[in-house]
């Protein structure tokens, strides 16, 4: 049985794929306003079915650790819906529906290449291609170990994640005010400390594939140029995420 284990608040928790889809069974769905689930062909706001399935109060989770936990269970989680009517509907195709979380990440108003929308395009991408999702860590508190850890077929994967520098503080005490350090310069800072993540892992677990998961843009692709040959070296794999939130899995 697929499962998901995670901290919250402290508390520790076990999540099943089996026990999300009994606890909704009979639940009516919520108008949803940005982002949703699909459970037993029913579209569920993120926030309401996590809720019912964990058993805590929607008030002290964000859309985000409803969507990451959901998505590493297999479900499939999508963005920015706004009609009330495809709540009932089966799921509908991805030319017409709403945009995927796969296909776009970003909350409104925020940036596609935050750490956060990295990840959680990376495990929704794992989930569609039918890796189980062992662990996901919470990137928002900065919790320590491995980003991303999953398996297919017996082979298991570390994914270390980056983001890409904003010009302002995310802090809603900081808004509007510029950061003192470049994002192109930041973003070598951030490209260093995942190679070093990675270069751990290498160590840790020799028989892993250890991966890099970046925003695919002109500062880590040079970067990525400048050091191509050492991780091959060194056998660490870099997976692009693009800004439609599909991701070059291998």
């Amino acid at each position: 049985m697929e499962q998901v284990q995670f901290i919250l608040n402290g508390d520790r928790y076990k999540l099943s794929r089996a026990e999300v889809e009994a606890r909704l069974a009979s639940v009516e769905p919520e108008s949803i306003r940005e982002h949703a689930v699909l459970v037993n062909h029913t579209w569920f706001p993120v926030k309401q079915a996590f809720e019912v399935a964990v058993g805590v109060a929607r008030s002290e989770f964000i859309s985000h650790t409803a969507r990451r936990h959901l998505a590493a269970l297999g479900f499939e989680v999508r963005g920015e819906i706004t009609s009330r009517h495809a709540a009932r509907a089966a799921a509908p195709k991805r030319e017409t529906g709403p945009t995927p979380v796969g296909s776009s990440v970003v909350d409104a108003g925020k940036e596609w290449h935050t750490e956060a929308n990295v990840q959680a395009a990376v495990v929704t991408a794992l989930a569609a291609a039918g890796w189980t999702v062992r662990s996901v860590a919470n990137t928002a508190t900065k919790e320590r170990g491995v980003d991303i850890i999953a398996e297919y077929a017996g082979v298991m994967v570390g994914v270390e994640v980056k983001g890409f520098p904003s010009r302002t503080y995310a802090d809603p005490s900081r808004a509007g005010e510029a950061k003192p350090t470049a994002p192109s310069t930041q973003a070598g800072h951030w490209f260093a400390q995942a190679i070093l993540a990675a270069m751990r892992l290498r160590s840790r677990e020799p028989d892993w594939r250890s991966v890099i998961a970046l925003p695919d843009l002109p500062r880590y692709r040079n970067l990525h140029a400048e050091t191509v040959d050492s991780l091959r070296a060194a056998r660490i794999e870099v997976w692009w995420v693009h800004a439609d939130g599909t991701v070059d899995l291998p």
